[in-house]
């Protein structure tokens, strides 16, 4: 037929493809793409994981710098000025003396992750901030005002496997770890309260083990001490001062930092990586990694389970990675910790001073 001449050569060789002979092709086509893209997924999660861990890695080497540097961590989070009375005219621009001024909390002088801007090749970012010695109030809030300050994007502070808001300036996904530090959600659901305090004395009644076991005792609500002595952890959202001396139990099986994901943890959104109470701390090892958190109900605490605005449910360490979080140590070292890790064992990871052996933390 002249119409399915286009089929054939004129010697008598088919051209073309029957429709049957077509949608195989297709099929199969499909099956072998259906094959490879899981393999693709895994490539490219392999690949952001890789990038978090060396985030975390870059951060803990400026830990490292900014100690020998000053002797101590940077703080976690920084409040207050000097305006009080009699003025203090002893400030140092850094280190700080301990306590920390007059505790404004209007007074906004950053995280850990602005301290660090000049040790992570960020100095041209960091100048932006005006003196943090106190002298001028509200430092962050003054260098915020500022768009070259505020629209900065560094991204050494965002993990590439949180797909949230990830081209947004504002967000971390690397807090300081407040260790086994007692974290009250104000919702009136607290189920990982008893974790801060084995000894029985305060949240814990019944608890079996007690300090003998655990190696701490009750800590101060959400951190805030200047205190370090009181401080489970590495740093706090006010100020502590906490250097390598401190990490008693060892530098090399202790939490430094680690991951959190900024839309399951309702400061993590507070104002941004830079303010002294929103992204940068406020993590603590009590509640188990990656617990969900990541209904907003907009500041309403009900109902309560896997509630952001729940405190002790969302101050958590939590991660896109399937099965565990990224941790920096505090001899700046990077490890995988999956989210089945026996429970007091992640306890004496987070606590710098439990008195517990290596073999202890990483049995």
């Amino acid at each position: 037929m002249k119409s399915l001449s286009f089929l054939r050569s004129r010697y008598g060789t088919r051209l073309g493809f029957t429709l049957i002979e077509l949608l195989v092709v297709i099929a199969i086509i499909a099956i072998l793409i259906g094959l490879l893209l899981p393999a693709v997924q895994k490539i490219r999660e392999a690949a952001a994981r890789m990038k978090c861990s060396n985030n975390l890695k870059q951060l803990g080497l400026a830990i490292h710098n900014y100690e020998g540097v000053y002797k101590r961590l940077p703080p976690g989070g920084l409040q207050g000025s000097q305006y009080v009375n009699p003025p203090n005219t002893t400030l140092a621009n850094p280190p700080y003396p301990e306590p920390y001024l007059n505790g404004d909390w209007g007074s906004d002088r950053g995280t850990w992750l602005v301290h660090l801007l000049p040790y992570v090749e960020q100095g041209p970012l960091f100048k932006l901030v005006p003196a943090l010695d106190g002298t001028v109030i509200n430092p962050l809030g003054v260098a915020r005002n500022n768009a070259a300050f505020a629209n900065a994007k560094v991204p050494i502070f965002r993990c590439p496997s949180d797909p949230w808001q990830l081209n947004d300036p504002r967000w971390t996904n690397y807090v300081m770890s407040m260790g086994p530090q007692c974290l009250p959600g104000g919702c009136g659901y607290d189920p990982f309260l008893k974790y801060c305090d084995p000894n029985g004395t305060s949240y814990a009644p019944g608890l079996p083990g007690g300090a003998a076991v655990w190696g701490y005792t009750w800590s101060p609500d959400h951190g805030n001490t200047t205190n370090n002595s009181d401080l489970r952890g590495a740093g706090n959202r006010v100020g502590a001062i906490v250097n390598f001396a401190a990490f008693t139990d060892g530098l090399s099986t202790t939490i430094m930092a680690g991951e959190t994901l900024p839309s399951s943890h309702d400061h993590q959104t507070n104002v941004g990586w830079s303010h002294f109470n929103g992204g940068g701390t406020g993590a603590g090892t009590i509640i188990p990694i990656n617990y969900r958190s990541d209904e907003d109900y907009q500041g309403n605490c009900s109902p309560p389970e896997h509630n952001r605005r729940n405190w002790d449910v969302s101050w958590g360490f939590k991660s896109q990675h399937s099965g565990g979080c990224n941790f920096v140590f505090g001899d700046g070292h990077v490890s995988f910790i999956s989210e089945k890790i026996d429970h007091q064992q992640y306890q004496w990871l987070g606590c710098r001073n439990d008195n517990r052996s290596a073999a202890d933390s990483q049995q």
